[in-house]
């Protein structure tokens, strides 16, 4: 009777699990997709003017490049904090996350420190299209950067009531991922800048 049993029994196998990501940071994945054809489209855009002629040539503000060093130290720092998030270590999360926050806020002020650098060389954001490009391109990304200061501000305060604990990063991670995206657009940016004058 057993031996009729196993005869009749067939394997199945289990179902697969879906792949499954948490909506929120699907959002900002498509959110940062957005970002990067807005940026792409722009910076091809000033490649076929560039081509047409008619084309100012002159130099990055001297900040620009102090704000690049910013910008990547605040990643440093900002990874940091995420390491000790994961050991539940609320004080360095709370000093590195300041950090982070105080180096971007330098880095905006920086750049707004290099736009009055090239006033003061009579560049124009209405001028030669060259000049309307850096303040364009600049410009877009400086506003990126307060949304993502306004984020870190939040995930701060959510470490500072305790709410941020190991099992539970993934409202730092989405702030992190945005973190890390906004200074390698810049990289990106300033790079390009002063590659195609």
């Amino acid at each position: 009777m057993s031996d009729m049993k196993i005869e009749n029994m067939r394997i199945v196998e289990e179902p697969k699990k879906p792949l499954a990501m948490n909506p929120k940071k699907f959002g900002l994945w498509l959110f940062l997709t957005t970002v990067v054809m807005v940026f792409a489209s722009l910076t091809s855009a000033y490649i076929v003017r560039r081509a047409e002629g008619d084309w100012k040539i002159f130099e990055l503000p001297s900040l620009f490049y102090w704000t690049s060093i910013a910008i990547v130290i605040s990643s440093i720092t900002m990874h940091m904090a995420y390491l000790y998030a994961k050991k539940d270590n609320r004080e360095m999360v709370q000093t590195l996350l300041t950090i982070t926050g105080l180096l971007g806020i330098a880095f905006l002020i920086g750049q707004f420190y290099g736009w009055v650098q090239l006033v003061s060389s009579k560049i124009y954001f209405v001028g030669n299209p060259s000049e309307s490009f850096v303040y364009v391109l600049s410009g877009l990304h400086g506003l990126h950067l307060v949304s993502g200061v306004i984020f870190l501000a939040v995930v701060w305060r959510k470490s500072a009531l305790g709410k941020l604990v190991s099992g539970n990063l993934a409202q730092f991670e989405m702030c992190m991922t945005y973190w890390h995206f906004l200074g390698g657009l810049w990289l990106y940016l300033f790079l390009f800048l002063s590659l195609y004058r």
